[in-house]
């Protein structure tokens, strides 16, 4: 896959769920149920990018060329390569499963749309990494997986310190679409039962 595709997708990835969502609210038919259930797996996603952004700080937000002035390896860092992407995808498996659009294939896809989104992404960016801080990344590499968390602490993990205020700041639009999406279904739930009981 060409670095120049996998960029592109890197600098618009902010957009790449528009589709999901408009899918979403189309087909969009919540219970109460899928309210609550959905809006605790996207919670625990936006818990786990809060906690990344909060070590990893605003670089996380760029939309230009793949980067990184320091390679963070503590918090979230030190159990898996790539804790903001499951973050992402855990928030938008939550806002499909509280929107019960099209359930399950809805999910099951933006699923697998997602992942292969970040796939790419994350294939891009330890390239960088690797030229970039050499040594360092290759041991950091082959000792904590890519998406899916070791139990067991990373023995040479950083030492940045957890800025909570920074992370949200950083988290400021993040957290307004995450609040924004989560009222849009109970919206629609609302809306949906007075009409149904009208």
């Amino acid at each position: 896959m060409s670095s120049d595709f996998r960029q592109k997708i890197f600098s618009y990835r902010s957009y790449t769920p528009i589709p999901f969502l408009i899918v979403m609210v189309i087909f969009a038919n919540p219970t109460l149920l899928s309210l609550v259930v959905g809006f605790i797996i996207a919670l625990v996603g936006e818990l786990i990018r809060i906690w990344g952004v909060g070590y990893a700080g605003s670089e996380t937000r760029t939309t230009g060329p793949v980067g990184g002035s320091k390679l963070v390896t503590n918090g979230p860092y030190a159990y898996v390569r790539n804790p903001l992407y499951i973050g992402n995808m855990l928030i938008y498996l939550g806002f499909g499963v509280m929107s019960m659009a099209l359930f399950p294939y809805f999910q099951i896809a933006g699923l697998v749309y997602f992942f292969i989104q970040y796939y790419l992404i994350v294939t891009l960016e330890e390239e960088y990494l690797s030229k970039t801080f050499a040594d360092e990344y290759e041991r950091y590499f082959n000792n904590v997986p890519r998406f899916i968390p070791r139990l067991k602490k990373y023995e040479f993990a950083g030492n940045l310190k957890f800025d909570l205020k920074e992370a949200l700041r950083s988290e400021r639009r993040t957290l307004q679409a995450f609040f924004g999406v989560t009222f849009l279904n109970v919206f629609i739930f609302l809306l949906k039962n007075n009409l149904s009981t009208s």
